[in-house]
């Protein structure tokens, strides 16, 4: 029995037949229902009930999560859960995250090095080397196709990744299931480029799984991660403050890790300037975004205590390519903080 099973337990609410499914190493999927909560409720936390019509072992295929007191219904489809409470205004609304051309350029991004292009930045790997292995549980906040939740999956005893994109969390299930995926990455016009992408064989994805969720309102109830990350989320978001006092919620209140890294590329088309945590001559928010972060980490402002302690910053070079002669180079500033 791996020695990081054994000294799994989720708190609040650990049974002794869920223990009993960590030591034989079974999947958790329904498992994992035991920490949802209904979104549409927050702060409140109303678990959620679930209805399952098809499950294969202990992965539920299709069935729904349905709060009892606000009655709001969340499907599973596919084994994919989505308990993002917008997600009926997001069907109605064009995301370029949902095209292939997009979804191309991320698993370029997150899988590159593995592919052994000479192009690829080492941003995943750095990430990833700046948490250290741990018990318990880890979320990945943003996790788009998945890489950094695979990294951190070698590390933990259970990983969640969560994004918005449907596209992106059936890729990285996809991942986790089948382990490999073809490619097909546009070249230059209409000329592509087909790969196989194959996860290492050392890499254990059994103890992890992606759902689809709003970083503003995440689905789990507080005080259960044992380390929380946010990879070029903060700047893409209507209301970024809410994102981390959502992390900070669900983070754990003692022996946790948080790592935050981002541009910072502050835009009026994503969120308003007074939603901004960064960027701006004045006001609560002057400044830059990573001197803010650490602030707001701090709990100077009284707004995400327990205090966080900031052990690390500094930046990564983060590389996105659109086709074989465009790629972009952004700089995500980072900031590791430890309570």
């Amino acid at each position: 029995m791996p020695r990081d099973l054994r000294r799994f337990e989720l708190e609040l609410f650990t049974l002794p037949s869920q223990i009993d499914f960590l030591r034989e190493h079974q999947p958790l999927k329904s498992i994992l229902t035991e920490l949802l909560i209904c979104p549409v409720c927050l702060p409140g936390e109303h678990g959620l009930k679930l209805k399952s019509d098809e499950t294969v072992a202990d992965d539920i295929i299709r069935g729904d999560l349905t709060c009892d007191c606000c009655g709001r219904s969340f499907p599973i489809r596919d084994g994919l859960a989505d308990l993002d409470p917008g997600r009926e205004a997001r069907s109605r609304t064009a995301s370029k995250y949902e095209t292939p051309l997009v979804l191309s350029s991320y698993l370029w991004s997150h899988f590159a090095g593995i592919l052994k292009d000479s192009q690829a930045s080492g941003a995943y790997v750095e990430w990833a080397g700046l948490m250290a292995s741990h018990d318990g549980l880890a979320l990945d906040v943003g996790s788009a196709v998945g890489r950094f939740a695979f990294e951190m999956a070698q590390k933990c005893d259970f990983v969640i990744g969560l994004d918005n994109s449907v596209t992106f969390i059936r890729t990285a299930r996809e991942l986790m299931q089948q382990r490999r995926k073809r490619l097909c990455l546009p070249d230059e016009g209409h000329l592509t480029l087909d790969m196989d992408l194959v996860l290492p064989e050392t890499w254990r994805t059994s103890n992890m799984e992606f759902i689809v969720a709003d970083a503003q309102a995440l689905p789990f109830r507080c005080n259960q991660f044992a380390s929380v990350a946010s990879l070029n989320m903060v700047d893409k978001l209507p209301r970024p403050l809410a994102h981390l006092q959502e992390s900070n919620r669900v983070a754990k209140d003692h022996d946790a890790r948080f790592l935050l890294s981002d541009p910072f590329s502050w835009s009026g088309e994503v969120a308003a300037e007074e939603n901004w945590l960064g960027g701006l001559g004045k006001g609560p928010f002057a400044g830059h975004g990573l001197e803010n972060t650490m602030t707001l980490l701090a709990d100077e402002k009284g707004l995400l205590g327990p205090r966080w302690t900031i052990e690390q910053q500094g930046h990564v070079w983060w590389k996105i390519r659109t086709h074989s002669n465009h790629f972009e180079l952004i700089r995500s500033r980072y900031v590791k903080a430890v309570r």
